[in-house]
């Protein structure tokens, strides 16, 4: 097996969310090629591929979907000390995902342990993928797949929450002089980012903090009534579940005594988590971060994961790892190191062996 033929193989098939079906089919055949004792599409139309019989399980979740934007797929460098592999999806998130095929590969069936790898669909969307899983299993570690470097290990992703908030009056003549949907609107906002303002003055960590953005205004008006409306998104901290935040909103705005002010959430709301530092899954990593000549790493992400579907249902020990660098994803030049990923591999081949040496102690 060449070192690299998962990774340049699966970033070959170009499958933006929607479209995973050839990259789904083609990641099934190549983990039967490498001897998983079985492999395949499961009902969400997620790529499976299993090793070993045990009770004891193991689930490493990567995505298999992509943000839309093909790149050629090319290796630069291939006889220099620093190869890359230039694709969409070789950072976000193929690496991690052809990593955990080629480690789980690499360790073959341990005694009493069982290894499930999915290439879960539609992550970068509303993670379908994940949400199919997340009640089909339920492992004693789980590792999520996502670029975060060969030697760092990700403990916590923030949470998100949209809503439109829409503010209504009845219509009045232009020379009236009275405040205007659009402009009470304006007063909503800053009284939302007041709140959150105030709310971050005393948390100096990004993980912690409210981050607030405004992704659209709109306004119109017919003869009886005048309306404005705010696309307002935040991703959230631990401490703030979106039902939470969602009741910040309404509080804030309910003094607009002459307007109606509607909140509605839209799209799916996820709660940040957070994961257990002092683990037999975390201990594993940091040996096998060191096995290769790193320095182990904590970081904890402002963006959201697979991670935040499956943790709070599975509550094992787990953690987000994988190669390549999270500046990279989306970007029209994405690529990742291979010295990097062949690293990677390596490390995720002791976190298994070391797991599946020891009981299930939380």
């Amino acid at each position: 097996m060449n070192d690299f033929d998962t990774l340049t193989g699966l970033v070959s098939r170009y499958s933006p969310s929607g479209q995973e079906r050839g990259a789904v089919e083609w990641l099934v055949a190549r983990m039967k090629s490498l001897g998983y004792d079985d492999a395949f599409i499961d009902g969400g139309g997620n790529a499976v591929g299993v090793m070993g019989k045990g009770t004891k399980q193991v689930v490493l979740l990567g995505h298999i979907d992509t943000v839309p934007g093909e790149i050629p797929v090319e290796i630069v460098g291939a006889t220099g000390p620093s190869p890359l592999l230039y694709g969409r999806g070789s950072a976000d998130a193929k690496g991690p995902l052809a990593g955990f095929v080629d480690a789980v590969a690499k360790v073959s069936a341990r005694e009493g342990w069982q290894f499930v790898v999915i290439g879960a669909v539609e992550e970068e969307r509303d993670s379908d993928g994940a949400r199919f899983v997340v009640n089909q299993y339920k492992p004693d570690f789980a590792i999520i797949g996502e670029p975060n470097q060969w030697d760092r290990v990700a403990l916590g992703y923030k949470g998100s929450a949209w809503a439109d908030v829409t503010v209504k009056c009845e219509q009045a003549h232009t020379a009236s002089g009275e405040v205007t949907a659009a402009e009470a609107a304006v007063e909503a906002w800053l009284k939302i980012k007041a709140y959150v303002d105030l709310f971050n003055s005393d948390k100096p960590k990004a993980f912690d903090k409210l981050l607030l953005t405004l992704r659209g205004m709109e306004s119109d008006s017919n003869d009886f009534e005048q309306w404005a409306r705010l696309k307002v998104g935040v991703r959230l901290p631990v401490e703030v579940p979106p039902e939470a935040w969602y009741q910040i909103l309404n509080e804030t705005l309910k003094a607009f005594e002459t307007f109606r002010v509607l909140v509605d959430p839209i799209g799916f709301a996820i709660p940040a988590w957070g994961c257990g530092k002092n683990t037999p899954l975390v201990r594993a990593f940091l040996s096998g971060i060191r096995s290769q000549g790193g320095e182990p790493r904590f970081v904890y992400k402002t963006g959201t994961a697979d991670l935040n579907i499956v943790a709070p249902v599975w509550q094992c020990p787990a953690v987000v790892y994988g190669p390549g660098d999270s500046a990279l994803d989306h970007t029209p030049n994405e690529h990742i190191n291979l010295d990097d990923y062949r690293k990677a591999v390596d490390v995720l081949s002791v976190v298994l062996e070391k797991l599946s040496s020891q009981g299930v102690a939380n």
